[in-house]
């Protein structure tokens, strides 16, 4: 599925170029025709092979593309599964930006005196971007779902759940195959996970798993997607099961009417097959997320340009403070689960924990006088900013924890893993309603605020966030 999903994604790319291309070149013959007559004297050929409508035929198309990247359009999720509609939506919304911002760039200069005229060329340039892009882009999700009517794109699922309703709900989605692509290629008893390890018994034909670990049978089944039934026991349990699947990594979808049991914003996946909520994935756009990431390089770069001077000035201070490296390099858990090293400015002993993995506390004696106070204005975080130039990182997101402590959290609230949908944040709303975390207790505690904010992302709320964290930098309340 991964060497389709990429596929798919360069067929869009080189197709949008292409008709950007042609739409841009048509676009320039109806240009040449609209000026007046003392400038149209030089024929057709020269006029398209004027040095500017050169370069503009290699870069209109180009900053286009960038312009669709960062709406989404080229993102992973559903990539195969394109809806027309949202298609039509994407490409009228970007050709419309993209008219503006040649019109105001390139073509305002033009020597076109009447007003109705330069109206009638800006809707040219319009049908000129958006047409030949979406009939080509219908071409292609056409395509891409005719293969899945075929069965070429399919996607290994498992029903949670061992009851009547589970095996209707199996029969619904292998009768809607051809236009979801999923494979029902059995069922689990997440009540009896440890109890075997290979199908116990079978269910309308179809084997039911007892497995030893439903994570590893999900890899060797290559299962990319959960259906999640309600439990005849009633909401405790399938809570319960829930909670489990949360820990498998993949979505997990569920039936309408447990929407009041998600701490998501419910996400259906087609209003034309099965009514299915994916309760895994948060409601973020996919233009937010990239718009986040575009900032995040831009304000990273010029913060580490900067700050320079301050860095050089702390560093020598934590240098002279106290033996040890300057730096401090902790592995994290980030982005869907990657370990990396995340870069703090030293403000511990360099035998802190030598007996394991231990949180601060009120008054430790371990921090150092230099580190009390980088803690008390958050200084210490500043190294941050190369993690975040280096995608490991947001400016604002969750706190990212160590596997150690991720691992007991994930125990008590395995809603937990859900944080990984997002890149971790160097200040985060957790951080500025709760501060740091002393104990696992408090870890959970913060934990809400980092998961409210999952289904709150947008730059008002990050804004304010950075707000409220240099303010507590200013005010000197990080401790």
């Amino acid at each position: 599925m991964q060497k389709e999903i990429l596929r798919q994604r360069l067929k869009y790319i080189v197709s949008d170029y292409l008709t950007l291309n042609i739409g841009w070149f048509v676009f320039n013959i109806v240009r040449f025709y609209s000026l007046p007559k003392d400038f149209s004297e030089a024929n057709l050929g020269a006029w398209l092979c004027y040095t500017p409508l050169v370069t503009g035929q290699i870069l209109v198309p180009a900053i286009m593309i960038v312009i669709y990247a960062i709406s989404g359009y080229y993102n992973r999720y559903k990539l195969l599964y394109k809806s027309r509609l949202d298609e039509l939506l994407n490409t009228m919304t970007v050709s419309f930006i993209g008219m503006l911002g040649i019109y105001f760039t390139a073509l305002i200069n033009d020597n076109i005196p009447e007003r109705l005229h330069n109206y009638e060329l800006m809707l040219v340039l319009f049908g000129c971007l958006a047409l030949p892009t979406y009939l080509a882009r219908v071409t292609i999700s056409t395509a891409a779902s005719r293969a899945i009517r075929r069965g070429e794109y399919t996607v290994n699922t498992l029903v949670a759940g061992t009851t009547d309703a589970a095996l209707r709900q199996a029969h619904k989605i292998m009768a809607t195959r051809a236009r979801t692509g999923m494979n029902i290629c059995g069922f689990i008893d997440m009540s009896k996970c440890g109890e075997g390890g290979a199908p116990q018994y079978s269910l309308g034909g179809m084997p039911v798993y007892c497995p030893d670990n439903a994570e590893a049978l999900c890899r060797s089944l290559d299962v990319k997607s959960i259906i999640m039934v309600p439990d005849p026991a009633g909401i405790g349990r399938t809570v319960e099961t829930i909670n489990k699947l949360y820990l498998l990594g993949m979505p997990v979808y569920t039936t309408p009417d447990l929407y009041h049991l998600i701490m998501m914003r419910p996400r259906f996946s087609s209003v034309v097959t099965e009514p299915l909520v994916d309760i895994t994935h948060a409601n973020i756009p996919a233009a937010t997320l990239n718009l986040k990431r575009l900032g995040d390089i831009i304000v990273s770069s010029v913060a580490l340009i900067c700050l320079s001077p301050l860095y050089a000035a702390l560093a020598l201070a934590v240098r002279l403070d106290s033996p040890g490296p300057v730096f401090y390099l902790q592995e994290r858990v980030g982005w869907k689960k990657k370990i990396f090293k995340i870069i703090k400015f030293r403000t511990m002993r360099v035998d802190a924990e030598a007996s394991g993995p231990a949180l601060s506390t009120p008054g430790d004696s371990r921090i150092t006088r230099t580190g009390h106070f980088l803690r008390k204005y958050r200084l210490d975080e500043l190294p941050q900013f190369w993690n975040v130039l280096m995608g490991q990182m947001s400016l604002v997101g969750p706190r990212p924890e160590r596997k150690y402590y991720v691992d007991q959290i994930v125990r008590r609230l395995p809603a937990y893993s859900l944080i990984h949908q997002v890149r971790p944040g160097v200040t985060s709303w957790g951080m500025v309603k709760f501060g740091y975390a002393s104990s696992v207790d408090e870890m959970i505690e913060r934990l809400r605020y980092d998961l409210l904010y999952l289904e709150n992302v947008s730059f008002g709320v990050d804004l304010k966030i950075l707000f409220h964290t240099v303010n507590t930098v200013f005010t000197g309340k990080g401790v």
